[in-house]
């Protein structure tokens, strides 16, 4: 493997292992805010049991996208300098934005929504709460406008070959980005309602069937099933949107290799780019020109349109599938969860050991939607602007190779570590303490009376 190739590789595993964690985070602390406010409304314990666990898991989560963030910073001077140097005028101060609207206003409350509880008014505490679930939005936002940007851009102008903003409005409303934001909040709404439910679910299996269990359980299986036929619903529309502004990127998703009309969905298929055809495909006549253009003949361009420019085929394909396949799983479980508690009070047995399975499955759909967004923009790296090729510096392939080793390492270790911590969570969960963001001990109390809930 060539150096570019190589830095490609190593991007695509800091940023992979980046996002596992605001998608946890960019809804969980939404729904810490739900549980919170809940107590608030009802002083039902199971609502606070279910805050103080939770919260723990949003704190490593959110130490964790912290950390791993930083690694990604240092690559843009190190492996892709060229990306500042042409488009860092517009890709700086968004970055920027995202530093002083999001990440100073979670830093800020995060302290109180962590140990505040019973040391700070409750008002005070509920506020923080929303404040950092607020921040954590905000940040997704900023960056979801540098990524969709980078997509569709816009509002600029080039300037002896590097990009200087004209019309912020236009950069930061470019044509890809409400759905690209919407598609990607509701992915972080369906990986943490899974992870809650999931998690949930395993404590159930385990005999744990206090407040806090079915109260998480509950709330992540009714989440689960109002968002995924929502995200169906965006991912509907940003595809559209996609066909329009990136076609290549569409064709590549289908497989589809000669512009047709009545273009059939290829539900499984093996594209040869040497050839240019697919082997062993399986398809339903119509269907792809009927989702992607809502007419039964619509016509839906092929990849041998644009020769050499288009993204490389099979990872796009096949990243769409489990990305697909993933939802449809996410659909039938929730939907089946919905029914099973609200109908009869309580998971079965198969029911739980089913979101047990999929506590991770916002996860695989996730990084598949990113792989087939980010691998689906090749050969460019901003759209029409800057070419992946030209951004490259001049590291070494060997220097790159055995950096990424030890990111891949580190990474593999620190993965195992955070999925063990849930694990042991689930399995004991730590007394609460004030020190935790647990239940307050009397004598930590303040001098006034005060509800609080048993763990």
């Amino acid at each position: 493997m060539d150096a570019v190739v190589l830095a490609r590789i190593q991007f695509a595993a800091n940023i992979s292992f980046h996002i596992l964690f605001p998608a946890i985070t960019i809804a969980l602390g939404w729904m810490l805010l739900f549980f919170k406010l809940r107590f608030v409304a009802t002083k039902d314990e199971g609502w606070m049991a279910a805050y103080r666990f939770w919260v723990k898991v949003f704190a490593l989560s959110f130490a964790m996208g912290v950390v791993s963030g930083i690694t990604m910073s240092f690559q843009f001077g190190t492996n892709w300098p060229g990306f500042m140097e042409r488009v860092g005028n517009i890709a700086g101060p968004l970055l920027a934005y995202e530093v002083l609207t999001a990440f100073f206003l979670e830093a800020s409350f995060l302290a109180v929504m962590l140990f505040g509880y019973g040391r700070v008014p409750d008002k005070l505490h509920t506020a923080a709460t929303a404040l950092v679930a607020f921040g954590t939005t905000m940040s997704a936002f900023w960056i979801l406008v540098l990524n969709s940007w980078m997509h569709t851009p816009a509002g600029h102008e080039i300037v002896d070959g590097v990009a200087h903003a004209r019309d912020w409005w236009a950069i930061v409303f470019n044509p890809s980005m409400p759905y690209r934001l919407a598609h990607m909040l509701l992915a972080s709404g369906l990986t943490a309602a899974f992870l809650v439910a999931g998690l949930s679910a395993w404590r159930w299996l385990r005999g744990d069937q206090s407040p806090a269990v079915m109260t998480g359980l509950k709330a992540g299986v009714t989440l689960a099933a109002i968002l995924i036929p929502l995200q169906i619903l965006a991912g509907d529309l940003h595809g559209l949107n996609t066909k329009q502004h990136q076609p290549a990127k569409v064709a590549a998703m289908e497989g589809i290799w000669e512009t047709e009309r009545g273009a059939g969905l290829r539900l499984f298929a093996m594209p040869d780019e040497a050839t240019r055809s697919n082997r062993f495909e399986v398809v339903i006549p119509h269907a792809a020109s009927l989702i992607l253009t809502h007419e039964w003949d619509g016509e839906v361009r092929g990849l041998n349109e644009f020769g050499t420019e288009h993204p490389p085929v099979a990872p796009v394909f096949f990243a769409f599938r489990v990305m697909v396949g993933v939802g449809v799983l996410m659909l039938l479980v929730s939907w089946w969860g919905a029914w099973r508690l609200w109908r009869q009070r309580g998971p079965s047995r198969p029911l739980a050991w089913a979101l047990a399975g999929m506590t991770f499955s916002g996860w695989v759909a996730t990084l598949a939607g990113w792989y087939v967004t980010e691998i689906g923009r090749q050969p460019w790296l901003v759209t029409g602007i800057l070419r992946t090729g030209d951004a490259a510096g001049p590291i070494p392939a060997g220097t790159i190779g055995f950096s990424l080793a030890l990111y891949l390492a580190v990474y593999a270790v620190l993965l195992a570590a955070y999925v063990g911590t849930l694990m042991h969570l689930a399995r004991r969960p730590e007394k609460a303490t004030p020190e935790a963001g647990g239940e307050p001990k009397a004598a930590d109390l303040p001098p006034r009376p005060i509800a609080v809930p048993a763990e």
